[in-house]
């Protein structure tokens, strides 16, 4: 992976043209939906205490109120980033928004179990309809690769911003307020936004080659049996693998949805090369353009470690030290604030390959989980391990992901980036599943063995980094 360089001036698209007052406002959007969908999960650790009392929830509900949303999200990014790529990025952004805010309002007044549950996987859509397109625009407004690569880091970083700042909002909203703002929250930002959008974004940017074609073209070209078989095999996988850890991973409820899962998806990828290339959802030379299939692997690790970090401290300040929301809020900002640091460094990819600045940030993860498993999580570890470790972990997750998204829309056709945005943010969502089952099974067996989650950071910093050297490897 050579380091980025400039575009030629024939190269450079009409639209480059825009003002950057009118690309930072865009990009200021684009990044506004990109904090509300992390902030529709990072809040809500702070509200589901809450929940549980005030709804009378089982513990496997609890865990739906969250695993809801991430079923749903990671299911329809493909179609969402089809929709992108063949009709208008801009109806899909701009949809995605204001259903966001819509159901978000509709949730707010829900005090039943199972109907919030259902608007939690109706979010996860909106949410997913949002990110896709996003990336799909942000592309078209920056497709100067230096400018682009900044743009992309930036994006990122407001997601690490928004799960931390979620957690301490959601808090204050918990303690001061009620659970019920959480949800509120989202609408009071998410329908102006959209109302903006549908005026700021230039029909310019939303035209690529695909959606200029008649309806019927565009119709055909979204493969719809395809992204069909795709969505339902990853509704099925990411419940099983969320259930495996309350159900047993030996349960048919788990192994049938698995199984079948598998299937469809070798089903999915034998139907990709029956139809010619240009109708198909993934066509299969995707995977074979250059360092593709790395770095779609690569995408697997972010949240994979971010989330498991953040899982399992938070449950264990606020679960077994009883510390409020609010104060294990103020001990995550390591994680935020260095990952939105990070997320600044887009244009390293310019004096380096790519490939080294990925590596750094896995090694720096590899470090900051060793530290993690040595340190534990007493109150008095937090600054000689804790904290050096989440400064250091969040940078070099922050490194991966900026980098690993920079090279892989360089990597493929920009014709493709709804597409390519839907792959990526998919690889990281199977990354959070796995690694919240691995939490999950780990804690379990802990509890069952030494009665408690004290010591679960031992076997979860080996299992950490044992992924990592493993990838490093590779």
């Amino acid at each position: 992976m050579p380091p980025l360089q400039p575009l030629s001036t024939a190269e450079t698209p009409v639209h480059h043209e825009l003002s950057l007052t009118r690309k930072l406002v865009l990009l200021f959007m684009f990044c506004l939906a990109q904090f509300l969908d992390a902030f529709n999960n990072s809040a809500l650790f702070s509200a589901i205490p809450v929940l549980e009392v005030s709804m009378g929830m089982t513990e496997s509900q609890s865990t739906w109120i969250m695993s809801a949303f991430q079923l749903t999200f990671a299911s329809f990014l493909l179609i969402s980033g089809r929709i992108s790529d063949v009709y208008n990025p801009k109806i899909g952004f701009v949809g995605g928004v204001s259903g966001l805010g819509i159901i978000s309002l509709c949730a707010g007044f829900v005090d039943d179990t199972i109907p919030l549950i259902i608007l939690r996987a109706l979010t996860g859509i909106a949410s997913a309809m949002t990110i896709p397109s996003a990336l799909a625009l942000l592309v078209n407004v920056f497709p100067e690769p230096l400018e682009q690569a900044r743009a992309i880091g930036i994006f990122g970083g407001c997601a690490s911003i928004a799960n931390v700042l979620g957690l301490m909002i959601g808090a204050m909203f918990v303690q001061w307020a009620s659970y019920h703002w959480v949800f509120w929250f989202v609408t009071i930002v998410a329908m102006p936004a959209a109302l903006a959008c549908a005026f700021i974004i230039p029909p310019e940017i939303s035209k690529t080659k695909d959606n200029l074609e008649p309806g019927a073209a565009k119709w055909k070209n979204l493969d719809c049996l395809g992204v069909t078989i795709l969505t339902v095999a990853l509704i099925l996988f990411i419940f099983a693998v969320t259930s495996g850890s309350t159900d047993g991973w030996a349960s048919a409820a788990v192994l049938v949805p698995l199984i079948i899962s598998i299937m469809m998806v070798i089903g999915f990828f034998y139907w990709e090369t029956r139809i010619h290339v240009n109708t198909a959802a993934i066509p299969p030379r995707t995977w074979f353009y250059p360092n593709f299939s790395i770095l779609f692997a690569v995408a697997l690790l972010p949240l994979l470690w971010w989330f498991t970090v953040f899982i399992i401290f938070t449950t264990l300040w606020q679960n077994v030290l009883e510390w409020s929301a609010i104060l294990s809020a103020v001990h995550m900002l390591p994680l935020g604030v260095a990952a939105f640091i990070m997320s600044f460094t887009g244009s390293l990819s310019r004096i380096f390959s790519p490939k080294w600045i990925i590596l750094t940030g896995m090694f720096f993860c590899m470090v900051a989980t060793v530290l993690l498993a040595l340190g534990g999580g007493k109150p008095e570890d937090y600054w000689p391990y804790i904290f050096p470790a989440f400064s250091l972990g969040s940078a070099g997750v922050m490194l991966t992901y900026t980098h690993t998204n920079i090279a892989i829309f360089q990597a493929a056709p920009s014709s493709m980036a709804g597409t390519v945005g839907a792959i990526f943010n998919g690889a990281l969502q199977f990354g959070s599943a796995i690694g919240l089952a691995g939490v999950s099974s780990i804690e379990t067996s802990v509890e069952a063995t030494h009665g408690g989650s004290h010591d679960i950071l031992v076997p979860l910093g080996s299992c950490l980094y044992s992924v990592h050297f493993s990838i490093n490897i590779l």
